[in-house]
């Protein structure tokens, strides 16, 4: 039986969503691990949007505007005024000039490419996808500013990046009067708790909301891995992402969480997520299930309580650092 889905506010704003936010980077077929369906994509969004999830989080990168075009046609005939639904800009579109980056050009054409592309008139949480190093902050600051004037977004968010460089977006908003970020979309999990050491300690004293992406760790806190799974055996990971994770101190944070699910008759995703609930900081983990089995799991974990000594448990393997490797 699903839980009862509970809500929040985004950071310091007012916006309320749902404690769980569905990923939307599946849907499309752009890359072969994609559902490629979007049949079953407008499934999984039905479902969400019935298990009490408000909050949809696409990009404009994802299989190159096919996942918008997908969360557009599913939310077509639903009532706007419920829904939260953020995207992002960044990452190239195409070849040539001025097909990526966040320069003022890329920004505002890509803002109204994308809200074509979801068939709406604006975007809950308009997102940054990484920093610019070509860009001036300021530039791209008050690019996301005249969206917000123009009606166009009603709030703007950041993702993955290094706790100097946010800073100085927030603090440069301030000077220059404009929106600042109210968000963070940071890779953190169980095992990937390198954000504890960079961003999260700025999101934390600035009151920004934070929207961790990858909460399992690519499957890998869904437990369905094998310490000694033979390669060729399909228990294995396909995927460098999530083979990365397979240290011995990520095992041992794996084996708590087994051993807490089992004592609780939950599943290891369900405590990874609920693990990630727990944090103040957090406000609502995106989850990218590929199966509605997977997404009702995934908002069961709303059950899940743990004591502060699980908690510690699973925490004592890992030592928090930035940079993290393959981090900057």
């Amino acid at each position: 039986m699903a839980s009862e889905m509970a809500y929040t506010t985004l950071g310091d704003t007012g916006m309320e969503i749902s404690r769980l936010c569905l990923g939307c980077m599946n849907f499309g077929s752009g890359e072969p691990w994609m559902l490629n369906d979007e049949a079953a994509s407008q499934e999984l969004i039905d479902r969400a949007l019935e298990l009490g999830i408000n909050f949809l989080d696409t990009a404009n990168v994802y299989s190159r505007g096919e996942s918008e075009e997908i969360v557009g046609r599913a939310i077509a005939e639903r009532d706007r005024s419920e829904l939260v639904v953020a995207t992002k800009v960044y990452f190239p579109m195409r070849d040539g000039p001025n097909a990526g980056g966040l320069s003022r050009k890329h920004v505002l054409d890509q803002a109204r490419a994308s809200l074509d592309r979801l068939g709406t008139d604006y975007v809950d949480l308009y997102q940054i996808h990484r920093w610019d190093d070509e860009t001036p902050i300021e530039e791209t600051l008050s690019a996301l500013d005249h969206l917000v004037d123009e009606g166009l977004v009603r709030y703007v968010g950041a993702s993955t990046m290094p706790a100097w460089k946010f800073t100085k977006a927030l603090y440069t908003a301030d000077v220059e009067n404009v929106d600042r970020f109210v968000s963070m979309q940071p890779e953190y999990n169980a095992v990937d708790r390198h954000e504890e050491a960079n961003v999260l300690p700025v999101c934390e004293s600035e009151g920004i909301g934070v929207l961790p992406w990858s909460p399992l760790a690519g499957g890998f806190l869904t437990g369905k891995y094998d310490r000694d799974a033979d390669p060729e055996s399909g228990r294995a990971a396909t995927d460098e992402y999530t083979a990365a994770r397979f240290t011995e101190e990520n095992w041992a944070v794996l084996d708590e969480i087994r051993a807490i699910a089992d004592a609780r008759d939950a599943t290891p995703a369900q405590v990874s997520l609920a693990w990630l609930l727990h944090k103040d900081v957090v406000d609502a983990p995106i989850v990218g299930p590929r199966r509605i089995d997977h997404l009702e799991e995934n908002v069961a974990a709303l059950d899940v309580s743990l004591d502060p000594s699980e908690i510690e448990r699973i925490e004592d393997p890992i030592t928090p650092r930035w940079p993290a490797p393959g981090k900057d």
